[in-house]
């Protein structure tokens, strides 16, 4: 095989394949369009290609070098072409039970390296990628120009992290791309795709994946999203009251517990109730918040916590802010001080960041709990979950985890229909901003060949009049050029413009595409 032949088989293997792809989508949304979308093209033939190349004497070799090298940048031409466009996939509350859940839950410190390790794992078919893990969600938005290739390195990270067959994960995830991957992040940020709709922790937390994006691996397009989603958020909270009066997750935990105490503690309530809580995170703040404010701390309050600075600052505001009395526990790693803790508790909040159980059935059953005191009420709000579902099975607990809140938080839901509705409109409008500026994404290779276009085409015809200028000096010659390229600098500049405009997206599209037709390009 020659080199000819060598370079006619790189050629056809870079060379990409045309598929439309129609990504699965989570229930209650509409089917998500994909537009046509380069497939990737096989190495292999392209590899031999070149060892042959390599193969050849010395001269040939030289030819067949700046062929591959052409071959190369005509490659990355045509993926230019198919710019970048912003896609999610992941699992949330609305579609996975926390056993699930916490399989892929990921701590904020890690977000950057999970989110690199994912471009790094696709072989080139994601480009950039972010990781938002909170108790009630795990996405991953990233940003691709080939969704099917794109779409099953995703699946494939999934299914290492979690462990679980691919049967049963895609009962759970959910694949979102272009205007559906924008709309919920945006949606996402508002605090309207929430547990409990209006929250304002999920802003944070999107502005910290927005953070990590910019320095890991959000790249331009991803963190360019997450800087929309932050903004639209702010402005739903801002503009309407879909954020007054909401609840939290820790609220809603303390709603719930006053809720039931007096079922699952034999008439005793919340307020005269002896509570342990373990964690002291933002979450415990939450929760001391709300019960602070209903006076229902309860008879005696007692924070347990892996050391002791986090937990004491905690107690010394809420002593100060509410004259409550918190007593602080370190279990400096031992594991036992938990199970001493509740065997005198009555209600326990966990809210740690263990990634183990902190209570577990069997330890829990063998307890011997004071006389009078044989009930105890496990309200786990964290995720991983910190305690065992069989705790639930063991006599004289009642155990609930966070999807046992829906309850209480539909009932918030109910009473802020009006405010989702305004917040959506709102939504739109940042929607089609976003979706703007990816569309003019898509014009730059357009307008690159363009100017490229038009210049070799200024240059092709001044050469050709050579014979015809020889007798100018250099500077009418300069003269010339600079008419030349006056010309075609007013003659593009129409369609530079239409393809640069504020336009809608649909516009946009139509316009690039026409000028490619008609120049092209």
């Amino acid at each position: 095989m020659g080199r000819h032949v060598a370079l006619a088989i790189l050629l056809s293997t870079l060379t990409p394949t045309v598929t439309l792809v129609a990504p699965a989508v989570r229930p209650g949304r509409a089917a998500t369009r994909v537009a046509a979308v380069a497939a990737p093209a096989t190495t292999s033939d392209a590899k031999a290609a070149l060892e042959e190349a390599a193969a050849l004497p010395l001269g040939s070799r030289e030819l067949s070098d700046e062929a591959a090298a052409r071959a190369k940048r005509e490659a990355r031409l045509r993926s230019a072409e198919q710019s970048l466009d912003v896609f999610v996939v992941g699992l949330s509350h609305h579609n996975a039970k926390v056993e699930v859940r916490e399989k892929l839950a990921i701590p904020e410190a890690e977000w950057e390296e999970a989110a690199g390790e994912i471009v790094a794992s696709s072989s080139g078919a994601i480009a950039e990628a972010a990781v938002l893990s909170t108790c009630n969600r795990f996405e991953v938005y990233f940003a691709a120009r080939d969704a099917r290739a794109a779409f099953s390195a995703m699946s494939s990270y999934f299914q290492g992290r979690s462990g679980l067959p691919m049967a049963e994960l895609r009962e759970s995830l959910f694949m979102l791309g272009e205007e559906d991957a924008t709309a919920h992040a945006l949606r996402v940020s508002a605090g309207l795709d929430s547990l409990v709709v209006g929250e304002g922790q999920i802003l944070s937390q999107m502005k910290a994946c927005y953070a990590h994006a910019i320095e890991g691996s959000g790249g331009k397009v991803t963190s360019r999203l997450l800087n929309a989603a932050v903004a639209a958020g702010k402005r739903a909270r801002d503009e309407t009251d879909i954020a007054k009066g909401a609840v939290s997750i820790s609220s809603a935990a303390y709603e719930l517990a006053a809720e039931r105490a007096p079922r699952d503690l034999g008439g005793l309530e919340l307020a005269d109730a002896r509570v342990l809580i373990v964690g002291a995170g933002k979450m415990t703040r939450l929760l001391l918040t709300h019960m602070a404010s209903h006076g229902s701390v309860g008879k005696k309050c007692v924070i347990l916590n892996r050391s002791r600075p986090n937990a004491e600052a905690i107690a010394a505001d809420y002593k100060e802010s509410h004259d409550v009395d918190i007593e602080v526990v370190a279990s400096d790693g031992d594991d036992q001080v938990a199970y001493d803790l509740a065997r005198d508790a009555d209600v326990v909040f966990t809210a740690s960041s263990a990634v183990d159980y902190v209570l577990e059935a069997g330890r829990l059953a063998a307890l011997d709990r004071q006389a009078g005191r044989e009930r105890v009420m496990l309200v786990d709000i964290a995720v991983p979950r910190n305690v065992d579902p069989a705790c639930d099975d063991v006599d004289g607990v009642a155990a609930y985890d966070v999807d046992s809140l829906k309850a209480v938080v539909e009932r918030n839901t109910a009473k802020r229909r009006r405010e989702i509705v305004e917040a959506e409109k709102l939504l739109e409008e940042e929607q089609e901003s976003f979706r703007s500026w990816v569309s003019s994404l898509g014009a730059v290779p357009a307008i690159t060949k363009l100017q490229s276009k038009a210049d070799a085409i200024r240059a092709a015809e001044l050469k050709r009049a050579d014979a015809k200028l020889a007798n100018l000096s250099q500077r009418e010659i300069e003269a010339v050029e600079r008419l030349s390229r006056g010309i075609v600098s007013k003659l593009l500049h129409g369609p530079m413009s239409a393809l640069r405009s504020d336009d809608a997206p649909e516009k946009k599209k139509n316009a690039l595409g026409v000028l490619k037709n008609m120049f092209g390009v």
